[in-house]
């Protein structure tokens, strides 16, 4: 009876050091990257961008977990990354973006600051307008092509979302 009690016990603690190396964190590390696309104009739209990367942030500290988030800018997701009304462009601020700049502006500067949320404008579209670079809010990251970043993070194992 000792002998099948301490066999028992080997099975129990082999058990449970198995399971503990199998942690939510750990299991999660490579779906805890995160890349979000925006290429659209409707404020509304982005202001629910960033209350999902806020949301998604939120999950993954409540379960411990370490978070990679990425923002993408490419068209006309540039009218959300600066001040300038871009006139004469497609992207064009209109009433809708204009009454909301400040608030989604301090929301995406708070992703980036106090979150982490690393965030990339498409070059070639901030080039397309001649919008000059020190026109971009700080903390975003030029990158020559959004596209092509996007690509490149899924290739890393970011998963890849948009809302609609």
């Amino acid at each position: 009876m000792k002998t099948l009690t301490k066999r028992f016990m080997t099975l129990l603690a082999g058990l449970t050091l198995a399971l503990a190396s199998l942690t939510p964190a750990q299991a999660a590390d490579e779906g805890a990257k995160v890349v979000y696309h925006v290429d659209f104009n409707d404020p509304t739209r982005y202001s629910a961008t960033l209350t999902s990367i806020n949301n998604i942030l939120n999950f993954y500290e409540s379960e411990l977990m370490e978070a990679e988030v990425h923002l993408v800018f490419v068209g006309y997701g540039l009218r959300f990354t600066t001040n300038d009304d871009l006139k004469g462009t497609p992207y064009e601020a209109d009433k809708a973006l204009l009454e909301r700049r400040e608030e989604l502006k301090g929301r995406l500067q708070s992703l980036i600051k106090v979150r982490g949320v690393k965030v990339h404008l498409c070059d070639k579209t901030r080039d397309e307008v001649g919008l000059s670079k020190d026109k971009v809010y700080d903390g975003i990251q030029l990158t020559p092509s959004g596209v092509a970043k996007i690509a490149i993070l899924q290739s890393e194992g970011f998963a890849y979302l948009k809302i609609q």
